[in-house]
C-alpha cells in the first residue's frame, strides 16, 4: 500500500511553538510539513489578522476581541508569553507575513487558510483575501476552509477555479450539499467524526482534524486519506516515514 497522505501543520507547530505565530510555522516548514493551516480575523481598520480564537486573551497578554483592535494595538501584543517565557516577544503576525514567509521558503506545499466568520461576520473579509492573494504571486496551493457555509459560497462566487473545503464537528448534511453543488471540493472533519463514519467520503477528500496520536495518525496513513491536521507535524512525518519504509 502506498502512503501518499500528506501532512498539514495546524496553526503551524502548535504542539511544540505558540500557535498562528511565525515561529510555528517556520518549525513546522523545517519539521518537513507538507501544508500549513491557519486562521484569519479582520482587525477593527481591515487588517488580516492570524490568530485562531475572535478574542486575543488565551493565546496573549491582552484582552479583547481583535475586530475591536487596531493593527499597531494587535502588534503591541505578547503573543508567546503565554505558551513559554521562552517565546517573550512574539508577535501576532498578518495573513501578508505569513505569506511572505512561505514564500521565502520557496514552499510549494499546501496552504490552508480558515476563514473565522461563524461566531463574527467580518462582512468583506472573502473579499479582502481574495483581492490580496489576486494581487500576488504564490508558488503554493491555496485552499480555502470554514465551518460558514456562506463565506465559503462567496469565496466560490469570486474565484470559481479556487480548492474549498468545509469544517465540521457532526454537521455533515451540509457539507455534503456544498459538495453536491460544487461549492467546495473536500471535506475537514473531527478526526473523531470520521472514525465514527468511516464511509461518509472516499479517503482522497478527507483532510481530518486534530490528528495528534500516533494511533490516529496511523488510521488515516492506512486509509491513504488526502492529508491530516495535525498539532506535531515532526511527529507525523516520522510515523509517516516508519510505515512507509514497514511498507517497503
Amino acid at each position: 500500500m502506498k502512503i501518499d497522505t500528506k501532512i498539514i501543520a495546524h496553526r503551524g507547530s502548535k504542539g511544540t511553538r505558540p500557535e498562528n505565530t511565525l515561529i510555528s510555522f517556520q518549525t513546522a516548514l523545517d519539521d518537513g510539513a507538507d501544508g500549513i493551516e491557519t486562521d484569519v480575523h479582520f482587525s477593527k481598520d481591515n487588517h488580516l489578522i492570524i490568530m485562531h480564537d475572535e478574542t486575543v486573551d488565551r493565546t496573549t497578554n491582552g484582552s479583547g476581541l481583535i475586530v475591536d483592535k487596531n493593527l499597531a494595538e494587535i502588534k503591541h501584543l505578547d503573543a508567546g508569553i503565554r505558551f513559554s517565557p521562552e517565546f517573550k516577544g512574539t508577535t501576532v503576525p498578518t495573513l501578508q507575513e505569513v505569506v511572505e514567509l512561505l514564500i521565502r521558503d520557496h514552499f510549494s506545499g499546501i496552504f490552508n487558510l480558515e476563514l473565522k466568520t461563524n461566531k463574527i461576520q467580518y462582512p468583506g473579509i472573502e473579499k479582502a483575501v481574495f483581492d490580496y492573494f489576486a494581487s500576488i504571486n504564490y508558488p503554493f496551493q491555496l485552499i480555502y476552509s470554514s465551518f460558514n457555509a456562506h463565506s465559503l459560497e462567496i469565496l466560490n462566487r469570486l474565484d470559481p477555479q479556487a480548492a474549498g473545503a468545509k469544517l465540521f464537528k457532526t454537521a455533515a448534511k451540509e457539507a455534503k450539499s456544498l459538495k453536491k453543488d460544487h461549492l467546495i471540493s473536500d471535506f475537514h472533519p473531527d478526526i473523531r467524526w470520521i472514525k465514527r463514519h468511516p464511509f461518509f467520503a472516499p479517503a482522497q477528500n478527507l483532510r481530518p482534524w486534530t490528528v495528534n496520536s500516533t494511533e490516529d495518525m496511523q488510521y488515516c496513513f492506512e486509509r491513504n486519506m488526502a492529508a491530516i491536521i495535525t498539532d506535531f507535524p515532526a511527529r507525523a512525518v516520522q510515523v509517516r516515514t516508519e510505515m512507509r519504509e514497514g511498507i517497503e
